[in-house]
């Protein structure tokens, strides 16, 4: 049997079915970050998608348009300019972040498309527990009557999506009360745990994926702990 060569395997495209899903708990931000442009910019045709499911230590990340007035009050939260869409916003412990490494010309999604799928699996999960739940063509994201409950920022690179979607489940809210959330002055902000009481977390993050991948269609799937 012929060996293949690396040129020749770095042009075996992926399946677009194919996924691999790291669930890392915990994680500071900038060294999320890092390791989330680093795949980017070493993506292949061959390389199968992600999807990173974690947590942050606090923070808030401000888009690459963001607007210096939006952030109000910081105090001892670090506040740290990336490059996604979108103004500043909160991450902290009890809030499940959804990085979406996609190749997104490969799976046929335009950014929109994307975004509405990312959306519609946090809007079914909340109704199948009852909450009624809706998203803004002005202002991406999730609601429930005028709080937001998840926010959403991409950025696409050569035809692939990262950054993705945070998912307010069990958190302390108050850091929102000391920027603009996402640029909106006095937008309140919601979470799971304050509409219906939240036993655990995880079966949570669970069902949020199994919803996500089926709108994404993703069948051949592995898993991992760690980013390497």
């Amino acid at each position: 049997m012929a060996e293949t060569t690396v040129a020749e395997a770095e042009q075996q495209e992926a399946s677009p079915q194919a996924l691999v899903i790291r669930e890392l708990g915990q994680q500071e931000y900038m060294t999320t970050w890092q390791a989330m442009q680093d795949f980017t910019a070493g993506r292949t045709a061959a390389t199968v998608d992600e999807i990173w499911l974690l947590e942050h230590s606090p923070v808030y990340t401000q888009g690459h348009a963001g607007k210096a007035e939006h952030v109000l009050n910081p105090g001892d939260i670090p506040v740290i300019p990336v490059d996604r869409g979108g103004q500043v916003t909160y991450h902290g412990p009890g809030q499940l972040v959804v990085y979406m490494l996609l190749n997104i010309r490969r799976k046929k999604f335009g950014v929109r498309e994307l975004v509405a799928r990312m959306e519609e699996s946090v809007i079914e999960l909340l109704a199948q527990r009852g909450i009624e739940a809706y998203a803004r063509k002005d202002a991406p994201g999730v609601y429930v009557g005028d709080a937001k409950i998840a926010a959403l920022g991409l950025r696409v690179r050569r035809g692939c999506s990262f950054h993705g979607l945070a998912f307010n489940i069990d958190m302390d809210l108050a850091p929102f009360d000391r920027i603009n959330p996402c640029g909106y002055a006095g937008m309140a902000v919601t979470s799971l745990a304050r509409l219906q009481p939240v036993e655990d977390p995880a079966s949570v993050h669970r069902e949020f994926l199994d919803i996500l991948l089926a709108k994404l269609d993703y069948q051949q799937l592995s898993h991992a702990t760690t980013i390497n």
